[in-house]
């Protein structure tokens, strides 16, 4: 009785993988303190972003909020004297692999210094407890399939990932040089989908870069048709084959994450996936079906740091953090939010008419993309 809810700063929390976890960290009882900088959110009303607007609707409680860049180590500095967080989660960075190829030095300036500033703050501040959001990119080019945690990693194929590693590697040195922090770190497959009430979803700035929402915008008819980036690759269709996971999901292993901080755990790594690869084209179908609209796609040539087929073992996580992937391909996709279709009008929240789809990640992308057909 009495005792104050943990104060958890969570960074980049605006963003599409962080807004879910706010509002799973809400939902446990928790108190997310949110910082991000609106590189990948749109601003909503009261200053708020308005993925977290939103959260605050579904939780009914208000979320903390301030608009900072975690390379301000000022405004961290602050901000750190201001709470006594109990941990950080890290989601703050650039994170679009073709881009990286692009803008190597961007990425590493933003993802590399970033992290080091937020470090450096919280061992000021005697903040020692991190779940760091890291990428199944790390294991590069996978000498073996499915992709365990004792894999290999740092053969990693772009700016991105090799920035996620070099994290990865920070963190662990800075576990073994000072026994009393403790770390998770996360690697996540492909995270989809969007939380059950349609009201939060991924809503890339520009054009996406990721399968789903770019196949979600053609069914909705804001994108003409799907470019599959290479037909050519040793799987069974010749399309990559990549492990989804409902974003859903994947929050709620940040809160069993947290759990296990409390252990003391020291360095923990864990694959966040499903255990089951699907190609670009299974994907496309799967969508076609949550939608019941044709989506037109053209065979372009291979991007330029892309791997075959990538998918996950998860039993680790099962076992040491009591934590599975629940929900389905069919699910995943129908909470695929779709664009530039008229709204339903007078019925944005999610009423009998879009629940009667079938309770499986297609469906929640679908969902989320009827009702915000333009995002947010």
């Amino acid at each position: 009785q009495g005792t104050m809810a943990e104060e958890i700063l969570v960074t980049g929390g605006a963003g599409y993988i962080g807004s879910h976890c706010v509002l799973e960290l809400a939902e446990a009882g928790y108190v997310p303190v949110v910082i991000d900088n609106f590189h990948n959110a749109i601003r909503g009303a009261d200053a708020l972003p308005e993925s977290l607007r939103r959260v605050q609707q579904i939780v009914h409680k208000p979320i903390l909020f301030q608009e900072l860049d975690i390379t301000n180590k000022a405004a961290l500095q602050e901000l750190f004297s201001k709470h006594h967080f109990s941990a950080v989660m890290h989601f703050a960075g650039l994170k679009a692999v073709g881009e990286s190829v692009q803008k190597p030095l961007e990425y590493y300036r933003v993802n590399l210094t970033g992290t080091i500033q937020l470090l450096e703050t919280m061992k000021a501040h005697g903040v020692k407890n991190i779940v760091f959001s890291s990428s199944a990119t790390v294991y590069g080019d996978p000498k073996y399939l499915p992709l365990d945690e004792n894999h290999p990693v740092g053969g990693c194929t772009n700016p991105y990932g090799k920035s996620k590693y070099f994290i990865e590697e920070m963190i662990r040195d800075l576990c073994k040089a000072e026994k009393d922090w403790n770390a998770v770190l996360l690697r996540y497959f492909n995270p989809i989908g969007a939380h059950e009430s349609g009201m939060i979803g991924e809503d890339p700035q520009g054009i996406p870069n990721n399968l789903m929402p770019y196949v979600a915008q053609v069914a909705v008819g804001r994108r003409e048709f799907l470019s599959v980036f290479g037909n050519d690759y040793k799987t069974d269709d010749g399309t990559g084959v990549r492990d989804y996971i409902h974003v859903v999901d994947l929050a709620k292993g940040h809160i069993a994450a947290l759990r296990k901080l409390k252990e003391n755990c020291g360095c923990k790594i864990y694959n966040l996936g499903t255990g089951t690869g699907y190609s670009v084209l299974q994907m496309v179908q799967a969508m076609e079906k949550a939608s019941g609209r044709e989506i037109k796609y053209k065979i372009t040539s291979r991007r330029e740091g892309d791997v075959a087929s990538c998918y996950a073992n998860p039993a680790l996580a099962e076992r040491e953090l009591g934590w599975k992937a629940a929900f389905g391909l069919d699910k995943m996709c129908k909470s695929i939010p779709l664009p530039n279709t008229p709204r339903v009008t007078g019925c944005p929240s999610p009423g009998p008419p879009l629940m009667a789809l079938s309770p499986v990640t297609g469906e929640d992308l679908w969902r989320w993309q009827l009702q915000n057909p333009t995002g947010f």
